[in-house]
This record gives C-alpha cells, structure tokens and sequence, in this order.
C-alpha cells in the first residue's frame, strides 16, 4: 500500500491528512492479532472490539510521553496564565463557532427538534451571548447545549465502529470517528473561509487551542482516572466506548471526554462510571 506525498513545500489539506491517517491506520494495523478459536473466547474478543491491541497499547504508551512531555505541562500552563472566566468564554466562543456542524449532524440524522435548540442556541449567544462568549441561551432561556459530530450521523445511518484505535493527540477513536472527524473539518463553514483565504493557520490555532482548553477541563479528572485504574488502557477505551454509545443514543454522557484533542464539549464535572474492564 502506498499513500501519494504532495510535492515539496506543498501540504495536504487537513481532511486528506486526516483522511490518510485512517487509510494508514488500517493499513499498518491489521492482521496484528488472531482471534481466539473457543467460542467464549471468541465471544470476548469480539465483544471488547480491540483486535489491534499490541500496537494500539504501543501508540498509547507513545501519547502517554507526549502527554506528559508536552499536552499537560500546555494545560498547566494554561490554566495558570488565563483566568477561569477567561478560559469558559472561549470555551463557549469554540463551541459556538461549531454550531453550523453540530446543526448539520441534527438533521442528517432527522433530529429536528434538536435541529431547533441548535439554531437558537446559535442566534441567543452570537448576538446577546457576545459571539458565544457568553451562554446566555442556556443560562436566560434553559436551551441546553449538546454536540453532534458525523461519526454519530454515520452511527445513526447503520454504520459499524470498525475496530478500536488508538491515536497519539487524537486519543481513543475507531474508523468510523476518524472518517467523521474528516468529514467535520471538511463541512465547517469557517474552515471553507479559513482555506480559501489562504488562513490555515487560524484553523491549526483553533484546533491547538482547543486541544489545550479541553485537556486543561481534563486534568484532575485524568489524573483520578490514571490513579485508580488497574489498567489504564483499557479504563479509557472502556469510558471512551460507554461515552460514545450515550452520544449516540443523545443521552447525557456519563463520562468525561478522553479525546482531548477533537472534543469540544468536555464534561470534567460529570460521574465517572466505569463498566469491569472485560
């Protein structure tokens, strides 16, 4: 298998970067693994949908040094120069920047009356919310915020996960999260402007940015996690799965985000419950 290189001093666009990386993913990943001949064992294997796990336990040990070296000294820093108000304006003002994907995702996936919270969500904090600044739809009108991305479209639509990975910065993901993280940054509106105007690199800083923001929401509750897990791998690809059915099914999460990098809705403050780690 071969992936084509854009000439010299030219970069991929970011949705063939992403998209690249999940045909290398599939590509370098598979086979590493043979499933259990039993049927009960065979059961398991299947059920915890980690046929890759030598080399997904390889990459996370290789984000844990990332991590440590550089996400989290960022979030310290972070939380330590920008006051907290700071931080939950732009917190809110990313968030409101990705309503047109979130309104987007609604209706693909025929969520009309979630559709309707999306765009008045969007109207309330764009105009008395200071360009969402502020979350004056939840906090004056009761219109609470939720997210929705493709990977949760492509769900709704009958698509299988595929097999879990694991992504340095990325975090947990699967083929089907991948190919909607692709097709998000493709259908943003202001990454459309951001590209066609030759401003890329607002997009990197808003992705960097938020990166740090959620990473920063994120670190007592890491913390905690990595503390009292007996295995820490498989905590997080057991909170990551639990999190992603609960999107999916539009309950409330009960963890966490473990994505630090794509997540813009982290909540740090919500009950960690954790299946038994089969």
């Amino acid at each position: 298998m071969s992936v084509a290189l854009p000439p010299s001093g030219q970069r991929l666009p970011q949705w063939k970067t992403l998209a690249a990386l999940a045909i290398l993913a599939g590509g370098v990943l598979s086979g590493c693994a043979t499933p259990p001949a039993d049927p009960a064992g065979r059961a398991a294997y299947d059920e915890i949908n980690d046929p890759l796990e030598p080399v997904n336990r390889a990459l996370f040990e290789f984000h844990q040094v990332l991590d440590h070296f550089l996400l989290k000294p960022a979030a310290f820093a972070y939380t330590w120069l920008v006051p907290d108000p700071l931080r939950t304006g732009m917190r809110n003002a990313l968030l409101n920047l990705k309503t047109p994907v979130f309104l987007a995702n609604d209706l693909m996936q025929g969520e009309t009356g979630r559709a309707g919270d999306t765009l008045q969500r969007f109207a309330i904090n764009s105009t008395v919310g200071v360009l969402g600044v502020y979350d004056a739809a939840d906090k004056w009108f009761g219109i609470a915020p939720h997210t929705e991305d493709f990977g949760q479209t492509l769900a709704t639509w009958g698509s299988g996960e595929g097999p879990y990975l694991f992504i340095p910065v990325i975090g947990p993901s699967n083929p089907r999260d991948l190919a909607g993280l692709a097709a998000d940054s493709a259908m943003d509106p202001l990454n459309w402007y951001l590209r066609n105007t030759d401003r890329e690199g607002w997009i990197y800083a808003r992705t960097a940015l938020t990166g740090i923001d959620t990473r920063a929401e994120l670190l007592d509750t890491l913390d905690n996690l990595e503390k009292t897990s007996l295995d820490y791998y498989v905590t997080l690809r057991s909170v990551y799965r639990q999190r992603r059915d609960d999107e999916i099914a539009n309950r409330r999460p009960r963890q966490p985000s473990v994505s630090p990098t794509i997540s813009l809705a982290a909540d740090a403050g919500s009950e960690i419950e954790v299946k038994p780690a089969k």
